[in-house]
């Protein structure tokens, strides 16, 4: 059992009020975020199906393999896909509340099973948002801003740009973050050799040369935070090549890097009510964890320090502007998740008018946020709100610009400013 503390996670809220009147939930996630350490605060019995003696009896028998006192864990299903059925039928039998637990870190190749739908509820985890980390005290809350009440914005921060960018290389996965820089490289290195040498194998596609794969994973982290069109990644990751993959191969790529949660893009964002002209339905790049951008690309923290805005330019200060939102990103979905609500993008066809993440709540009513890397917030940087604000009218609860900056504040207009470090669930 690990020695370290347990950090809280905001999953933790949403794990005990689902496992308190349901039998049934599935915390999914990559490798790496936690959901082992998460689960394991609630289970009774484990079952750890990387386990050879474990997964054997799971083979054999299913639901022999889920006796015990309950919660039950199933850890990493996937290897046995049939335990997902088994936990099914039990739901089906009347299990009680809080009967089973299942944590799987990859959507299985070909399962074979039953979707789930009604007796399995899945949870996704992601790594360590900012407030997780313990970097600062969150005193702007998410959930608040989402009410439509247009709650008081306050407080303030020393968190800068330096430490931004050494969160950004340090990562959110927890036993990651740390490490000393050297092992940190290490291990997200050997995080990228696992998916390459282990896992696209585990999932059947086997990759006989590694180079074109590494390369289409460093063009996707290149394209961080844009809708970058996929042929053009292809054309990134193969420049001056006449011999170029065939667009089967980094279609398999990218839906196997997706069935890891390796790549979690943001979807486009489609209005119910107010139906927009001209939006653009590509997805927003962004790999799990802007850690693994940084290391794909060769940066590391000082690196993006010192291309920040008052100091720099060129590539890497337009890069520290894409991780930082790849950054910001990360919390808002994980407190959306929380809030029960969904995060899109926006953008017209032609780039006329964008918004970085729209945050939708059921009834359709949304939370409009941009993200700048300056402290200071203009009013050019605010124009696409006052836009989606005259487009949506009383279906705008709110607009945020989230910052870099020290101070949490509204502006006269009504649009709030918070910098990434105060804002939580």
């Amino acid at each position: 059992m690990p020695t370290v503390p347990y950090a809280a996670r905001v999953v933790d809220a949403e794990l005990d009020e689902l496992l308190a009147g349901l039998p049934a939930v599935a915390l999914e996630g990559a490798k790496g975020v936690g959901k082992t350490r998460t689960a394991l605060q609630r289970a009774a019995t484990v079952v750890q199906l990387d386990d050879p003696a474990q997964r054997d009896l799971a083979v054999v028998d299913p639901a022999r393999a889920l006796r015990g006192q309950r919660p039950v864990l199933v850890d990493e299903w996937q290897q046995v896909p049939t335990t997902w059925d088994a936990v099914r039928r039990a739901v089906d039998a009347g299990a009680p509340p809080g009967a089973y637990l299942l944590a799987g870190s990859a959507v299985p190749r070909d399962t074979g099973t039953h979707s789930g739908a009604g007796r399995i509820v899945r949870v996704r985890m992601r790594p360590m948002t900012l407030p997780e980390r313990g970097v600062a005290a969150p005193t702007v809350s998410l959930a608040a801003l989402l009410s439509g009440r247009r709650p008081e914005v306050a407080g303030t921060t020393t968190v800068g740009l330096e430490e931004y960018a050494d969160e950004i290389c340090r990562s959110g996965l927890p036993a990651i973050r740390g490490l000393s820089p050297r092992l940190r490289r290490a291990q997200l290195d050997g995080y990228l050799d696992a998916i390459v040498d282990r896992d696209f194998p585990d999932l059947g596609r086997a990759v006989r040369n590694p180079a074109p794969l590494r390369r289409w994973m460093t063009a996707y982290a290149a394209a961080t935070s844009t809708v970058t069109a996929y042929d053009r990644l292809l054309e990134a990751a193969t420049p001056g090549d006449l011999d170029k993959p065939a667009k089967t191969t980094t279609t398999a790529y990218r839906d196997i890097l997706e069935r890891l949660w390796f790549l979690d893009p943001v979807p486009a964002w489609t209005p119910s009510r107010n139906h927009l002209a001209r939006l653009a339905a590509a997805p927003k790049h962004h790999l799990l964890d802007p850690a693994f951008a940084a290391r794909l690309l060769g940066v590391d923290a000082d690196a993006l320090a010192a291309a920040a805005p008052a100091r720099g330019a060129g590539r890497e200060a337009t890069l520290l502007g894409q991780l930082f939102e790849s950054l910001v990103t990360l919390g808002v979905r994980v407190h959306a998740q929380a809030a029960e609500a969904r995060v899109g993008h926006l953008r017209l066809r032609g780039g006329d008018h964008e918004v970085d993440l729209v945050v939708e709540r059921g009834d359709s009513r949304v939370l409009a946020v941009e993200v700048k890397l300056a402290g200071v917030v203009t009013d050019a940087d605010v124009k696409h709100l006052h836009w989606l604000q005259r487009e949506l009218g009383d279906g705008l609860l709110d607009a945020v610009v989230v910052t870099a900056g020290r101070d949490a504040y509204r502006r006269r207009d009504g649009i709030a400013v918070v910098p990434a470090a105060l804002l939580g669930p």
